[in-house]
């Protein structure tokens, strides 16, 4: 089975190394342990201190102060068509990085298309896009792995024609249909009958609106990036994760983790310093040759 290896790199001098590490175990738990079951794509998230020391075959999510130029952000294709992500730094940016190795590895090209009747009553079959953490993308739809703030995911059956009793739609059980969205959410599709691209969007109002792209004439990259583009999705989450009350939920988590663990550091040194003042005999063997 082939393993997709991600690798996250920090080029900003507001993480630390200890920061990138705890955010990658964190990414590493939600690839292996709620995401891989569910879509059957195994993946190991590393940590790395520069893109210099970044292997070869791994697929870089790289953290920066700003992504000056609009629309950077977000999942993009090299000049050997692989992908990579920009992450742009907040004090929630776990949650921005979640969102990011949520799609890459979902749709790693950006192009993945599903028909399915369009939510626009006056349109027929159209064709979805493949971006699984934008329906339920903001932070009060998310959850937390070892105190950090992660990303909802839809699961495949977000793409169902009809709504089924007993069926997970995303990993929080958040979205309860297909083809939802929630409030700070949105959904992409093609309507191939006027070639306009279209969104289903909820932000800052009572009720869902839709909203009516035009034609996508010309794109630089892939189809997801066109659109993140165009929505400002990446820089949506990193203002709005601060701002949360679920950001502060976790943040007063993740202090109750860092005392766990000091604890528990504080023990293991304990533990090698009475290892090494009184040796523990380990075995004992007769008659050896």
């Amino acid at each position: 089975m082939l393993i997709t290896q991600l690798a996250l790199v920090s080029e900003t001098h507001l993480i630390t190394p200890s920061q990138l590490n705890r955010v990658a175990a964190a990414l590493q738990k939600q690839a292996m342990r709620d995401f891989s079951p569910i879509w059957k794509i195994p993946a190991s998230v590393d940590a790395f201190d520069n893109l210099d020391d970044v292997p070869v075959g791994y697929w870089p999510m790289i953290v920066k102060d700003d992504i000056n130029q609009e629309g950077a952000a977000g999942v993009h294709l090299d000049n050997n068509g692989q992908p990579f992500s920009l992450i742009e730094y907040s004090d929630s940016w776990s949650l921005t990085a979640s969102h990011e190795m949520l799609e890459m590895l979902g749709d790693p090209g950006g192009n993945r298309l599903v028909a399915g009747k369009s939510l626009k009553p006056d349109q027929g079959v159209v064709e979805y896009l493949v971006e699984v953490a934008d329906p339920s993308e903001a932070p009060e739809n998310g959850y937390t792995i070892n105190g950090l703030l992660m990303s909802d995911f839809f699961t495949p059956s977000f793409y169902d024609p009809v709504a089924a009793p007993g069926v997970r739609y995303s990993f929080t059980g958040k979205l309860d249909g297909p083809r939802k969205i929630l409030p700070g959410g949105y959904i992409s599709w093609h309507d191939p009958v006027s070639d306009h691209w279209w969104q289903q969007v909820w932000f800052g109002t009572d009720e869902p609106e839709f909203v009516d792209l035009g034609r996508l004439t010309a794109r630089a990259g892939s189809l997801r990036s066109a659109i993140d583009s165009r929505t400002g999705t990446i820089s949506r989450i990193a203002r709005s994760g601060p701002r949360s009350d679920r950001f502060a939920a976790a943040r007063s988590l993740t202090a109750a983790a860092k005392q766990s663990t000091a604890s528990r550091a504080s023990g293991w040194r304990s533990r090698i310093d009475r290892l090494q003042v009184d040796p523990v005999i380990e075995g004992t063997w007769e008659d050896a040759e």
